[in-house]
């Protein structure tokens, strides 16, 4: 057998050097763009639902939220595992497929499940789908640092948000860019309570109002010298002095009640549960980089630091 495959070689030699060539620069090829990653990828194909369920104790989450998710996503095809965990003010559901599972056909019929039981969660309670990224996603970390002392967390924290997150976003390959750590600046309403039984006005109106305040309305158009002009209301709130005008109430004797009445309207930081720092040397705002599924690990790292 070895012999008749020798011979053979021999009297065509030509096509033994021109398969022999194709061999080569396909193991070239294959070696140059095979997907590379610190560890290999394991895991099951999953998809995570998370609810945000603001103030709420983990038992509150966990029968109003957790229990009705968990128990809708039973049913979910090729499901084998539903797992549900309730944190203070956050719910998390996993569901585990078979394997073999296109992850994203697994995707579709979690949200189609999900917009099902959507509505017997409370008003207040709202559910999303995690990264479509595999448990081994997290392949890149960093963090911003302002050694001139010219900007704070919170200064930081924007610039993460609303600048470098979603440059990151487009990077071919990136599922997600999670922040970390910073201070979410926020305009906060320190009512007085005194203040409040004077005018006797109840919290849930106050609230409503600042509700109602920040929005805007269309009122169609008018047609001046034959000419349409749109009518627009602008009532977002921009800054502090805004919310302070808020009009809360009317007075017996006719005059407004505003916001500024009742109330310090100020700018702070949004309370905190955890923090960030970078090699003991204090806080620091960071970001951690997910790759989407099937993605070269090593490719969207060049690729992000770019």
């Amino acid at each position: 057998m070895v012999e008749a495959i020798i011979n053979a070689s021999l009297r065509n030699r030509f096509m033994v050097l021109v398969l022999t060539a194709v061999l080569l620069g396909w193991g070239i090829h294959a070696v140059r763009n095979i997907p590379l990653d610190a560890i290999p990828d394991l895991s099951d194909v999953q998809v995570i639902v998370k609810t945000s369920f603001p103030g709420q104790a983990p038992q509150v989450v966990e029968d109003q939220v957790t229990y009705p998710m968990t128990t809708a996503m039973l049913s979910v095809p090729k499901a084998t595992t539903v797992r549900g965990y309730s944190f203070f003010g956050d719910s998390y559901v996993y569901v585990i497929f078979e394997d073999g599972t296109d992850p994203y056909w697994a995707r579709s019929r979690v949200l189609e499940y999900l917009n099902q039981v959507s509505a017997q969660l409370p008003a207040a309670a709202v559910p999303a789908l995690g990264p479509d990224a595999t448990g081994v996603g997290w392949i890149y970390e960093y963090a911003l640092t302002d050694r001139s002392g010219g900007h704070d967390l919170a200064e930081l924290r924007s610039l993460q948000d609303w600048f470098l997150k979603f440059e990151l976003q487009t990077v071919p390959g990136v599922s997600e860019v999670a922040t970390i750590g910073g201070m979410v600046r926020q305009y906060q309403v320190v009512i007085d309570p005194n203040r409040l039984r004077a005018y006797n006005l109840p919290l849930a109106k106050v609230k409503k109002a600042i509700q109602m305040s920040n929005q805007e309305v269309g009122g169609s158009v008018i047609e001046m010298a034959e000419a349409e002009y749109m009518v627009r209301a602008t009532g977002y709130i921009s800054e502090p002095r805004d919310l302070a005008s808020v009009v809360v109430a009317i007075s017996d004797s006719g005059t407004p009640v505003q916001l500024s009445d009742i109330a310090e309207i100020k700018t702070g930081p949004q309370m905190r549960r955890g923090i960030a720092e970078l090699d003991g040397e204090g806080e620091v705002v960071g970001g951690i980089v997910v790759m989407r599924y099937g993605e070269n690990a090593m490719s969207v790292i060049e690729a992000v630091r770019k």
